[in-house]
C-alpha cells in the first residue's frame, strides 16, 4: 500500500515551496500537488542582518497558502524546514517563533550539513549516477556533496547563493566586467579555502535548485529537444558559457524576456550562472546533469527509506508505478513479455549494449499502457507516455531509447525519429534489431494462454534459437518474419516443441 500523503514545506532564501507526495509500495515517489512563491529573504539578510516585518508577512502569507494546498491534497502530516536566510538572521528565533505561533507548524531551521545531505538524497535518488558531486545553488548558500556508490562522503555549505552573490557583487545593470571578475574570483577563493575536492574521472556532476533548473530551461528553449522533462537534462560547459554570455550582456528589463527564465529570477540569475560556471570549472566537470528533485524530496526519501536504492531498483519501481495507473496494464503479462524479449535478446544479440537491453525490457514491461488511450495507436501512445511520465532512474538517452523502440516495433520501420539526436548511427542499427525482438515478444505473448511457460534455447547442431510457445494453432508471422530477415539477415522459422516444422508449440529463430 502507498504511504499516507505527506507535505514538505521549504522556506528558502529566494523561494518558498511545498510538495505533497506519497510513496508507492515499491518505493516510487508520486507528486500529488505543489506550489511555489517568491520570498527573497536573503536580500533582507544582506542589507540589515535581520529579517524584516515585511519578510515575516510574505512568509506567513506563503505558509497559509501552502497549508491550504496540503489540506486540499489530503496530507496527513506536514514537515516545514527553513534554510540559509532564516538560520543566518540575527532575529531568527523571533522570526520562526511568530511563524510557529501563527500557523501552528513545527518549523525547523536546519544547518548547512543537513541541507546538503537532504539535497543529495533527493537529487541523486532519481538519477542513474553512482559517483559524483551534487551541487545545489540556492538563493543564499551553495551546497556541495561528494558521493561514491550513491552514498554521501563529504559535504560543504558555502555562502555563495545566487541572490547573495548578485546583491554583493553585481551593482551595475548590466554588470560590469570587473564586477563579474570579482564575483568569480570570490567563488574560486571560497571553494579553495574550504578544500572542496576536484572530481575524479569516473564522477558526474548533478545539479539541483531553482537556479540550475532555470538555466537548463533557458538552454532547452534554444534547441529542438524530444524529452519534455528537465529531470535528467544535461547541460554542458559550452551551453553554460553561451547562456552566461547572453545574460551578462543584457539589462534587467531585456533579460527578463529571455525564453525559459522565470520572471522572479531575472535579477539574480546572472550571479547564479557565474557561480555555476566557476564551480564546474574549478571542480573539473564536463557537464552537469539536472535533477528535478532536491531538498524536499530528500526529506520524503529519508522519512520512508533507510538507504538509497540502486538505479536499477529505482527504474523498476518507477515503471511499475507509472504502468499501474492504466487499466489496460496487466503486470503478469508485462513481466512475461519482458522475459520473452530478454531471452530473445540474449540469444540474438549476446554481448550487445546492456543499456539497450535494459531499454528493451522496460519497453516490453510498459507497452500496454498505450491501449488505455487508443488500441489502434497503442505504440505511439505508449511512447508518448514514456517521455511524458515522471519516470525516475533513467537518463534522457535511455528514455529516448525506450520510446524509439516502442514506435519502431509498432510501425515496422525507422521513419523520422525525434529521439535520434540522443545517439549515433550504430545505436540506431541496434534499436532496429531490438524493436523487431520487442514486436516478436508482443506477438508471442498475446497468443499464449495465461500461466503458460516460455523458454528460449539454442540448438547448436542446427544453429537455431528455439522459442517454445504452447499455442493451440499454427502461426506464421509473415510481415514480422520479413522484418526479422531485414535486420538480422536470417530467416524466421516456426517449429513445434516436438521438432515438427510449423507445429503448434514452438518458434525457432534461425541464426
Amino acid at each position: 500500500m502507498p504511504t499516507q500523503p505527506l507535505a514538505v514545506i521549504d522556506i528558502g532564501s529566494n523561494s518558498g515551496r511545498i510538495i505533497v507526495v506519497r510513496v508507492t509500495a515499491n518505493g516510487h515517489l508520486e507528486i500529488l500537488s505543489e506550489a511555489r512563491t517568491s520570498l527573497r529573504l536573503m536580500s533582507d539578510i544582506d542589507k540589515s542582518g535581520s529579517l524584516s516585518p515585511a519578510a515575516e508577512e510574505r512568509t506567513l502569507a506563503a505558509l497559509f497558502d501552502f497549508m491550504a494546498v496540503a489540506a486540499g491534497s489530503g496530507a496527513r502530516r506536514t514537515i516545514a524546514l527553513a534554510t540559509a536566510a532564516v538560520r543566518e538572521a540575527v532575529n531568527s528565533d523571533q522570526f520562526v517563533g511568530r511563524l510557529r505561533r501563527e500557523t501552528g507548524l513545527n518549523i525547523r531551521v536546519i544547518d548547512g550539513d543537513e541541507e546538503a545531505r537532504l539535497a543529495f538524497s533527493g537529487a541523486v535518488n532519481g538519477l542513474p549516477i553512482d559517483h559524483g558531486m551534487l551541487v545545489d545553488v540556492g538563493g543564499g548558500s551553495l551546497e556541495i556533496a561528494h558521493f561514491r556508490n550513491r552514498r554521501a562522503q563529504e559535504s560543504w555549505t558555502l555562502p555563495l547563493g545566487a541572490l547573495r552573490m548578485t546583491d554583493v557583487f553585481l551593482g551595475s545593470d548590466p554588470p560590469k566586467q570587473n564586477e563579474i571578475a570579482a564575483l568569480q574570483d570570490h567563488v574560486l577563493k571560497t571553494l579553495r579555502s574550504a578544500d572542496v575536492i576536484p572530481m575524479r574521472d569516473d564522477e558526474r556532476m548533478v545539479g539541483t535548485g531553482g537556479t540550475i533548473r532555470n538555466l537548463a530551461k533557458m538552454h532547452r528553449a534554444t534547441i529542438t529537444y524530444p524529452i519534455p522533462r528537465l529531470h535528467g537534462y544535461t547541460l554542458g560547459r559550452k551551453a553554460l558559457r553561451d547562456i552566461g554570455s547572453r545574460l551578462v550582456a543584457r539589462r534587467l528589463v531585456r533579460r527578463a524576456a529571455l525564453p525559459g527564465l522565470s520572471a522572479d529570477r531575472a535579477d539574480s540569475i546572472v550571479g547564479g550562472v557565474l557561480v555555476v560556471q566557476t564551480v564546474i570549472d574549478s571542480l573539473g566537470a564536463g557537464d552537469v546533469t539536472v535533477s528535478g528533485q532536491g531538498l524536499r524530496e530528500g526529506v520524503v526519501y529519508e522519512e520512508f527509506a533507510r538507504y538509497m536504492p540502486s538505479p536499477a531498483a529505482v527504474r523498476r519501481a518507477s515503471i511499475a508505478a507509472i504502468a499501474s495507473r492504466f487499466t489496460t496494464w496487466d503486470g503478469d503479462r508485462a513481466r512475461r513479455r519482458a522475459r520473452v524479449a530478454g531471452a530473445l535478446w540474449d540469444v540474438m544479440l549476446p554481448g550487445a549494449s546492456e543499456e539497450l537491453r535494459d531499454a528493451l525490457e522496460q519497453a516490453a514491461t510498459i507497452l500496454d499502457v498505450g491501449r488505455s488511450v487508443d488500441y489502434y495507436r497503442r505504440w505511439d501512445h505508449a511512447a508518448e507516455i514514456v517521455v511524458s511520465a515522471d519516470l525516475h532512474g533513467f537518463s534522457h538517452r535511455s528514455i529516448g531509447m525506450m520510446a524509439s523502440l516502442i514506435v519502431r516495433a509498432g510501425k515496422g520501420r525507422a521513419s523520422f525519429d525525434p529521439y535520434s539526436m540522443l545517439w549515433d548511427a550504430a545505436d540506431s542499427r541496434g534499436l532496429n534489431r531490438a524493436a523487431v525482438l520487442l514486436a516478436l515478444a508482443d506477438e508471442v505473448e498475446r497468443r499464449m494462454p495465461r500461466g503458460a511457460a516460455v523458454s528460449v534455447a539454442r540448438q547448436d547442431d542446427r544453429k537455431d534459437v528455439v522459442l517454445t510457445v504452447p499455442m493451440p494453432h499454427d502461426w506464421m508471422p509473415g510481415e514480422l518474419a520479413a522484418r526479422f530477415r531485414g535486420v538480422f539477415g536470417r530467416e524466421l522459422v516456426l517449429e513445434g516443441g516436438s521438432g515438427d516444422r510449423l507445429g503448434a508449440a514452438g518458434i525457432a529463430v534461425g541464426l
